[in-house]
């Protein structure tokens, strides 16, 4: 296959993409499309649903690549990765016993994850209520909150060998685009800050490729890689791309990307049912203060009596060998200690305004709600509510005019 130059790929996507002010539309659209089990998916559906729910990760499944279903053996090996050799020898007798000829990448092998999931099954508790509606606010469809079980199974630190890291698995180069990523902070690990930055990826895939199939597999298989298969093919239907699309780089992980995700849908939406003992995480929701200037997190935790580690915990954004809080992050704290937090924030940083008894009014750090407009409601209403100018609304949300603002959206109402 001849590889498309850079600009022509670049082209494409301009084509592809469309003109400002038809985005509402599609929008619209990608809050109603469903996220379809295309016919000839069904095999693959089951097969991981198998990996997730049946074999565990001391297991190795000997399948065929092509028919999934198909499991030649499953080996009971240790938790460490077994000798290559040993994996060449069963593939070799695989190959003679049914009569395969020596194709080796006809019979694959997949390790069992069910500890892996259920533990990711656990943790998504503790975010996907807040996920969803991140999800839910850029108008995308909220099942999207369930992708990183197959990304990280949920582990905020899970790193892989070509450096993707988070429950997202924002590669460095791709994650610069929407987080901050420093010496001093990585909001890949951030669960909040990372989903708000892979619902702007994945709502950019959609206006790219327009369906959810493709919009998926180029999370795992990248943007570029999709468009020069849909240029070959000749055709946006993943089924079509699986059948005909024939790349080193576009291998049974990425044919089976988008599979992989709706068995893991499945198994989701009824957990109770496959791991009926499972202890879930509660529901974890965080708040948010935005830090204008460095404060040492020595001393904002010193009059809270909270554990450095605990903190670390709630904000594994932060690299845990640092001494300041850099100006601009974020700091996630629970809803219950959020007073708490304000209040040694601004004995750090403005210690002579605060008085003996009060707490003065929250000039050096912001805090922020969520607002959703009513049909009818416009900001100067809004702004009286919450005791702001119209102005300062408009600059938490980016808006250029007070006039244009549609029911249904989410605001940022800044707390101070």
């Amino acid at each position: 296959m001849v590889l498309l130059p850079r600009i022509l790929i670049f082209f494409l996507i301009s084509l592809l993409v469309p003109l400002p002010g038809h985005f509402e539309s599609r929008e619209a659209s990608a809050d109603e499309t469903p996220l379809p089990l295309l016919p000839g998916l069904e095999e693959a559906v089951e097969f991981w649903k198998l990996v997730f729910t049946r074999h565990g990760s001391s297991e190795l499944i000997f399948h065929d690549a092509q028919e999934p279903m198909k499991i030649y053996k499953v080996l009971q090996v240790g938790e460490n990765d077994p000798p290559r050799r040993l994996i060449e020898e069963e593939q070799g007798k695989i190959l003679r016993e049914y009569d395969l000829g020596r194709d080796e990448k006809r019979v694959r092998v997949q390790r069992g994850i069910k500890e892996r999931f259920a533990s990711g099954l656990r943790t998504s508790r503790k975010y996907l209520e807040q996920m969803q509606r991140i999800f839910l606010e850029e108008g995308l469809p909220t099942d999207l909150a369930y992708l990183p079980l197959v990304e990280s199974s949920f582990d905020v630190h899970a790193r892989s060998r070509a450096g993707a890291l988070g429950i997202w698995q924002f590669m460095p180069s791709t994650g610069k685009k929407f987080l901050r990523i420093s010496s001093a902070v990585d909001e890949r690990r951030d669960p909040v800050e990372s989903t708000r930055a892979a619902a702007r990826f994945l709502k950019q895939n959609y206006e790219i490729f327009g369906n959810w199939p493709l919009a998926i597999t180029a999370y795992n298989h990248g943007r570029e890689g999709i468009l020069r298969a849909i240029t070959e093919v000749g055709s946006k239907d993943l089924m079509e791309i699986i059948r005909r699309y024939q790349s080193p780089s576009f291998g049974f992980a990425s044919k089976s990307f988008y599979a992989e995700f709706l068995a893991a849908l499945e198994v989701a939406r009824r957990s109770e049912e496959f791991f009926p003992a499972l202890d879930y995480h509660p529901p974890f929701p965080l708040e948010e203060i935005e830090v204008k200037r460095p404060v040492a997190i020595a001393a904002l935790l010193k009059p809270t009596d909270i554990p450095r580690s605990e903190f670390l915990e709630w904000n594994p954004a932060l690299n845990p060998n640092i001494r300041d809080i850099p100006t601009g992050y974020r700091v996630k704290v629970p809803a219950e200690k959020l007073e708490l937090f304000l209040a040694a924030y601004q004995r750090v940083v403005e210690p002579s305004s605060v008085r003996a008894k009060a707490l003065p009014v929250r000039e050096g750090a912001v805090s922020w709600t969520r607002h959703r407009v009513a049909p009818g409601e416009t900001l100067s209403q809004i702004a009286k509510n919450y005791q702001l100018s119209v102005e300062e609304i408009q600059q938490a949300n980016g808006l250029a005019s007070a006039h244009l603002i549609a029911a249904g959206r989410q605001l940022k109402i800044p707390r101070r």
